[in-house]
């Protein structure tokens, strides 16, 4: 079993902690020896602790757009979320060649748009070829179907059948085709007269965002809710040959804080929420008053992270670098520099103080959770302010004048500023909060900044001015698919983002990593390429860890069907239904 029920623990409750998040026609099945149960209609309603910023799925680059988007569109394949396996999708089946280059996908004939245009193998060629593969569209997916510089050679054999010749072997290939695809008929106008960039913004008519998933947009209204109905035309079945969903609608209910998330589902307004460590005292003792229960699903494989910002680019625009003064970028290229901010994360207190013990500290590029491909040998910074001292020193700096700061060599005084979302209170904020204190006890001042997930999201992706920021990735089983935040031109390598060549020696040795091991098909030979790139990442420390969360889940006793695992309690949403008492 993938997951437990938790046991209430009495501890401290302390602070305030921000969420982290994130008409079909009815067909009776025939069951005997037992009575049927209805399991058509209700609606879901769920949280999301900021708006999307985009409706587009390939250009889509934060967790808020992707989850929404993760109910809209798919892919030709899938991973079991209990075998972590991967199974076919929206191709049925495949044949290989001898060589492993050559790969010939059978797709779904019975599968529509929701507009209920046919889905056809013109869509999979479009949506490689024409999207993936266009260098005028900021697709960080194709960092990960690209190799050596490389595309895959994607062509049409008849309206069902496609084939993806490989320029070499591709280890993860098959995991990889749970790539979105993307509408032909409604796209490739826009992608012609360059104006695909701009599609499916926020403020698009729900109804022209059309996608093959269980459900589809109707209704988006900034700051207050998002509204999915079901897709009359799924495909999928269940094993007794229900048409799926079950659900009618889902509902994300979009709020400010962690807080009002938590008193919505208190209140018994939302069915289900993410729970923070520190709410765990608050929330358990409730299970059977209030009728819901708590599953705890294990270390999350995302990552949260302190990174500073190596941009050696300029502002084309504006004729000034995007790290400025220019000596703030000697600073955070320097990877003592690093090593002493590394020797400030006290992730104990962290897991402690903010998340009620249920947490764990992260060391190596990928989660425990990951399992096969993480790392438990990596370089680890122990928190230790003495050393953090002597790294600073090495690094040139020290108190010129007395007042407690550091300045460096030139007599600049060593302050920076420190972004992150949320409020004070959230996760991100309370950790921001303790590393700023913990900073100036190394002699550095630090002007912390709490600002909107999305402006993150831009100085991050697209303005690249800012110092320093506190921010997380969601991940995955499979490390090659990092890609784009690994490889030194890669969309999200957020230090130093599309590099024309490696700015360091470190980075061009986990291109070259990266490069490896996507063509090794050996399991155990890819293990030992992934731990380098690991224990490169903890030398050089072009991030800085913090801790990762227990994924923490309260649910609504109203639900059949639901399979929590470590990756998510609605996983499988086209099967989950309402109990018919629960339906209104």
């Amino acid at each position: 079993m993938l997951f437990k029920v938790l046991k209430f623990r009495p501890l401290a409750c302390c602070l305030f902690w921000m969420l982290s998040l994130a008409q079909l026609t009815f067909w009776p099945s025939i069951s005997f020896g037992e009575e049927k149960v209805d399991k058509y209609g209700g609606h879901l309603v769920r949280v999301t602790t900021s708006d999307p910023k985009t409706f587009n799925d390939l250009i889509s680059k934060e967790t808020t757009s992707s989850a929404i988007l993760g109910h809209i569109f798919e892919g030709l394949t899938t991973t079991d979320a209990f075998t972590l396996k991967v199974k076919p999708h929206l191709a049925e089946s495949w044949d290989v060649s001898e060589d492993g280059l050559t790969w010939t996908f059978h797709l779904r004939q019975d599968v529509r748009w929701h507009d209920g245009k046919p889905f056809t193998a013109d869509d999979v060629v479009f949506t490689y070829n024409e999207l993936v593969y266009n260098p005028e569209i900021p697709a960080s997916v194709r960092d990960i179907f690209t190799i050596d510089g490389k595309e895959f050679e994607v062509t049409k054999v008849d309206d069902y059948t496609v084939q993806f010749v490989l320029p070499v072997k591709f280890a993860p290939f098959l995991r990889g085709l749970s790539q979105a695809i993307l509408p032909k008929h409604l796209l490739e106008e826009s992608v012609k007269n360059g104006t695909f960039n701009f599609m499916w913004k926020i403020d698009t008519d729900p109804k022209d965002i059309v996608g093959t998933g269980p459900y589809k947009l109707t209704k988006y209204v900034p700051g207050q809710r998002l509204v999915l109905e079901k897709n009359a035309y799924y495909w999928m079945k269940s094993p007794e040959g229900d048409v799926l969903p079950y659900i009618d609608k889902i509902t994300f209910v979009i709020v400010q804080s962690g807080d009002v998330a938590l008193l919505k589902f208190l209140e018994g307004t939302v069915d289900a929420i993410n729970i923070r460590g520190m709410d765990y005292p608050l929330v358990k003792p409730l299970e059977v008053e209030k009728n819901f229960t708590v599953y705890d699903m294990g270390p999350d494989t995302s990552s949260n992270f302190i990174v500073f910002n190596q941009n050696q680019g300029s502002d084309s625009q504006k004729g000034e670098p995007f790290v400025k003064p220019a000596y703030k970028l000697k600073w955070f290229t320097n990877p003592d520099f690093r090593r002493a901010v590394a020797h400030a994360v006290d992730k104990e207190r962290i897991i402690e103080v903010v998340m009620n013990g249920l947490g764990y500290p992260q060391h190596a590029a990928t989660s425990p959770a990951v399992g096969f491909f993480h790392n438990p040998d990596v370089r680890q910074y122990e928190y230790d302010l003495n050393k953090g001292r002597e790294f600073l020193k090495k690094a040139g700096f020290v108190d010129k004048d007395g007042d407690g700061f550091l300045e460096d060599a030139e007599g600049h005084p060593l302050e920076f500023s420190l972004y992150t979302s949320g409020d004070l209170g959230s996760v991100r904020g309370v950790i921001a909060g303790m590393l700023r204190h913990d900073l100036e006890q190394l002699g550095m001042k630090v002007n912390f900044q709490l600002i909107e997930f999305n402006e993150l999201v831009t100085k991050l992706t697209a303005t690249y001015q800012w110092d320093a920021i506190l921010i997380g990735l969601t991940g995955g089983i499979e490390p090659h698919f990092g890609k784009n935040v690994w490889a030194s031109n890669g969309q999200l390598h957020m230090w130093y983002p599309k590099q024309e060549s490696p700015a360091t020696e470190w980075e061009k040795r986990i291109d070259d990593l990266f490069n490896t091991g996507v063509q090794e098909l050996d399991e155990d030979k890819r293990k030992v390429i992934y731990d380098e790139y690991q224990m490169i990442v903890s030398e050089q420390v072009p991030v800085i860890y913090t801790v990762l969360e227990a994924q923490l889940a309260a649910v609504r006793n109203k639900f059949g069907n639901l399979k929590p695992t470590r990756g998510s309690v609605f996983h499988n949403i086209e099967e989950v239904y309402i109990k018919p008492e629960f339906r209104e």
